[in-house]
């Protein structure tokens, strides 16, 4: 009931969010388990593959592939918000924290279940894939900033 609620009133985002949230227990019993894009598999293969292709128009498809999948990078600013929308979002952020909490919190003896599941190590391949994706974005960067390719 709490799902439909929040979820009537929320952003594209926030809806992302919950419906993501509503599948923790799915995903804590390893029966739904998290797809790792091919672009994040491709990276924990070798990061540091230097690219076949070194075109700058390359360089910056990957890079956008990347970014597809890991959202902004560090040296993208931020979007300033004004007043009105900082605290819609600071209350998003409040209302999906807390149904994250009490979803995670109603799954009793949630660290064994996961470890027995399998679904810890499924989690942790996930973020490795994520990690191994952000470091080949920074290298690809850096190949273009040694190359005199500039992002668009």
């Amino acid at each position: 009931m709490a799902v439909l609620s929040l979820s009537a009133c929320a952003t594209q985002k926030e809806q992302d969010r919950i419906q993501e949230i509503s599948k923790t227990p799915l995903r804590d019993l390893n029966i739904s388990k998290v797809e790792i894009p091919g672009v994040l598999r491709d990276a924990m293969g070798n990061p540091y593959k230097v690219p076949s292709d070194m075109s700058c128009t390359s360089l910056q498809q990957q890079v956008a592939d990347l970014d597809e999948q890991l959202g902004p990078d560090l040296d993208v600013p931020e979007e300033k918000l004004g007043h009105m929308d900082q605290g819609r979002e600071a209350l998003g952020n409040a209302a999906t924290g807390a149904l994250q909490n009490t979803v995670e919190g109603a799954i009793p003896f949630r660290g064994w279940l996961r470890k027995l599941s399998g679904a810890e190590r499924q989690s942790r391949h996930a973020q490795a894939a994520v990690l191994a994706g952000k470091v080949r974005r920074g290298y690809l960067k850096g190949i273009m900033e040694s190359t005199s390719c500039h992002m668009v």
